[in-house]
């Protein structure tokens, strides 16, 4: 099967556009930028043990190309506050490592999403299951003026008890 000379023209402008994204500035290119960023969304609302809760505020620097919060962004939200939320029932002397996090978009209408880019989520960190060596941490990004789960996700982490000699 062959391509039709406008075909190949598109692709070679695809190819080329990405090209030039490639070029980042380099205030831009840290290797916590991306930490930075999606913090300062963040604003922490409540702190106790076992539960965190923040307002996350959707801004066009972290929406994909349909008005959305990029998947990404969900994914590094998530990370974060599920490692603040462990650290509130993990001491600070054990490391932790992340075995596995899980994000997905739950069903919602398409009208929701045009709605996002204007939103505030309230993003609720819980612990489900924390023992000797491991700790689940369950994340539910909820529309703040509705309360409609949007985003849900579960994190696995190992703890690593300290050693007693």
């Amino acid at each position: 099967m062959e391509m039709g000379s406008e075909t190949l023209s598109r692709i070679a402008r695809i190819i080329q556009s990405s090209e030039d994204s490639n070029n980042i500035p380099p205030q831009f290119d840290s290797k916590y930028f991306h930490s930075h960023l999606i913090r300062g969304l963040l604003r922490t609302h409540r702190v106790e043990r076992g539960r965190l809760s923040s307002l996350l505020s959707v801004k066009p620097p972290v929406m994909n190309i349909y008005g959305i919060l990029h998947g990404g962004a969900v994914v590094s939200v998530a990370e974060i506050m599920s490692i603040a939320c462990a650290r509130t029932v993990v001491g600070e002397d054990k490391e932790l490592f992340l075995g596995e996090l899980i994000c997905f978009p739950t069903a919602f209408p398409f009208e929701i999403g045009t709605f996002l880019s204007q939103a505030e989520l309230t993003v609720d960190a819980s612990v489900i299951r924390s023992g000797r060596s491991l700790t689940v941490i369950a994340v539910e990004f909820k529309v703040k003026d509705t309360g409609k789960l949007v985003y849900t996700s579960h994190a696995t982490f190992y703890n690593t008890p300290v050693a007693s000699l």
